[in-house]
């Protein structure tokens, strides 16, 4: 009795302990665990929020040689110049079809793929066909383009030989508007759908085995299993990478877009990231690309917390 008296008095007086005093118990009970994560979080303070500074410059007129503290404020000026463009809808047009486009075609299918993965028995045939689809990830953009150049080009293309072999007209796939959104979509499943199927895996192996013993007494077949079980228990991984994903939204690729874009088709490849390079790196437009690329986080920012608030209302965990 005595000694639950003491420990009482001891979380009493540890409650009573200003927020900094417990703070720093906390920290130097868990010093080891604060150092093991001490890399990434001197990352994301390095690279992702010291630089966010640079965002005044979206609000002056900057100069390199007088610095952002002595460079003129315009305010607004550079936002309203950029919604006034006449570019800024093909812009904006032209990314979000991009991005919805991948957001329908290709977030599912590293889904699709994981669950077909997960009903393969023989576990080298697993392995092997894991690195398989893991490959293409590690491939630069430049081989990527480079290996859909030899494929699809017009007049030597692998893809027009075998057309014309066959007895039909070659086929214009590079230079053409009307396909360059799916051709640009069939290139992020190629590369990225076997990369993203690490997440949902992992996801998948902590399912109870029990669940699938107790659906295959009661009859249920593999697709009602994966249906009933599978999917219901990964539900929370798919909507917080769905959340993620929207948040990238405005962020459709530079480089990949960067080097399938040609004369024929900038009506419908110039994107934000091209147009933020064209203005800010060629043309020294520093204050103008800025507020472009603020904009983007901007939207990005907001998708985030109205699918987070949405997905909380649903009942799900969401990000946050």
């Amino acid at each position: 009795m005595n000694t639950h008296i003491a420990k009482l008095g001891k979380k009493t007086r540890m409650s009573d302990k200003p927020k900094t005093d417990r703070l720093w118990l906390d920290i130097r009970r868990d010093r080891y665990l604060y150092l093991l994560a001490l890399p990434g979080i001197l990352y994301f303070i390095v690279f992702k929020y010291v630089p966010m500074w640079g965002v005044v410059i979206a609000f002056q007129d900057y100069s390199p040689y007088l610095g952002m503290l002595q460079s003129k404020w315009v305010g607004f000026e550079h936002f309203v110049r950029f919604f006034s463009n006449p570019d800024f809808m093909i812009l904006f047009r032209n990314t979000m079809m991009i991005s919805l486009l991948n957001l329908l075609f290709f977030f599912p299918l590293p889904i699709v793929l994981s669950l077909l993965l997960n009903e393969v028995t023989h576990h080298a045939f697993k392995r092997t066909i894991q690195s398989i689809v893991y490959l293409p990830h590690f491939l630069s953009w430049v081989i990527i383009v480079g290996i859909t150049f030899l494929l699809l080009s017009q007049s030597s293309g692998i893809v027009n030989m075998i057309l014309q072999w066959l007895g039909f007209s070659s086929y214009d796939f590079l230079t053409n508007k009307d396909t360059f959104w799916m051709l640009l979509t069939f290139q992020n499943i190629w590369k990225e759908t076997g990369w993203g199927t690490i997440i949902i895996l992992a996801a998948i192996t902590a399912v109870d085995p029990q669940l699938y013993e107790a659906a295959k007494i009661d009859g249920a077949s593999r697709l009602r299993q994966t249906w009933h079980i599978t999917l219901p228990a990964i539900r929370n991984v798919i909507i917080v990478l769905l959340i993620l994903r929207l948040g990238h939204i405005m962020d459709v690729g530079f480089e990949q877009i960067f080097l399938m874009m040609n004369g024929a088709v900038t009506d419908v490849a110039d994107v934000f990231e091209t147009y933020v390079y064209r203005n800010g790196i060629q043309n020294g437009q520093f204050s103008y690309s800025t507020a472009v690329g603020l904009f983007k986080s901007i939207i990005g920012l907001i998708l985030v917390i109205a699918a987070n608030k949405l997905a909380k209302k649903l009942g799900e965990e969401g990000v946050y």
